[in-house]
């Protein structure tokens, strides 16, 4: 009787032991996140749109699949976070599809068009035979028709892509996979035909978005951090 008491003991023994060893990994990998990311909050709730806005929808607009906010193949149109924005470091995931075609706006105004009245960063399949006419700053990551992006870290389609947007006053830096393609001090735009044209580079502040043309993109993992 005594044995077997004693082996249940051992067994109960490790079960509390493992189940603290568990327990403590968790609160670790938690605590090391959150010592990697300090200051960033999520946008996105991983369960429906609330806190967003859409403008100028089509079809299907966005919808949440998966813990995803995904912008269907019959949807489209501009998805805002509803909180403005001035300098801020931007991270999220996206997976793209054959022929994908989507944008990030920052600093952007809830009308017209995010590219001109704000800034867009581009998202695009580079790779897809119907893009391979394109200026260079239409290529992924570009500050949409102003600063071209430096190519080449783009994942295939079906790949989840790690970007990071910073704004900081007048510098905008964009990371794509680990790799800087972009660093661009936007006073150093002086032509005047595409300053009139893209007003958007002078806000100082706005809101940031997803522009979908109705191609299927994926976003994930979708955080800010505001900066001084």
């Amino acid at each position: 009787m005594a044995v077997g008491l004693c082996g249940g003991w051992m067994v109960y023994r490790n079960a509390m032991k493992t189940t603290w060893l568990l327990s403590l990994s968790l609160l670790l990998a938690l605590s090391a996140l959150g010592a990697e990311e300090p200051g960033f909050v999520t946008l996105f709730n991983g369960k429906n749109l609330d806190g967003w806005v859409l403008m100028g929808g089509k079809g299907s607009g966005y919808v949440v699949e998966d813990g995803k906010i995904v912008c269907p193949v019959d949807g489209g149109g501009n998805l805002y976070a509803v909180k403005e924005y001035a300098n801020f470091i931007f991270r999220f995931e996206f997976k793209l599809a054959e022929g994908s075609n989507n944008g990030v706006g920052i600093r952007a105004p809830l009308e017209g068009r995010a590219s001109r009245e704000g800034m867009e960063i581009q998202i695009l399949d580079d790779d897809s035979p119907k893009y391979a006419k394109l200026r260079p700053a239409q290529y992924c990551g570009s500050i949409y028709d102003v600063i071209p992006a430096k190519r080449g870290f783009l994942k295939k389609t079906g790949e989840w892509n790690q970007e990071e947007i910073t704004a900081r006053g007048r510098r905008i830096t964009i990371m794509l996979n680990g790799a800087t393609i972009v660093d661009a001090d936007l006073d150093s735009v002086t032509d005047p035909e595409v300053l009139k044209k893209h007003v958007g580079l002078a806000r100082t502040a706005g809101h940031i978005g997803f522009l979908g043309h109705n191609t299927r993109v994926e976003f994930r993992n979708i955080r800010v951090k505001e900066l001084p």
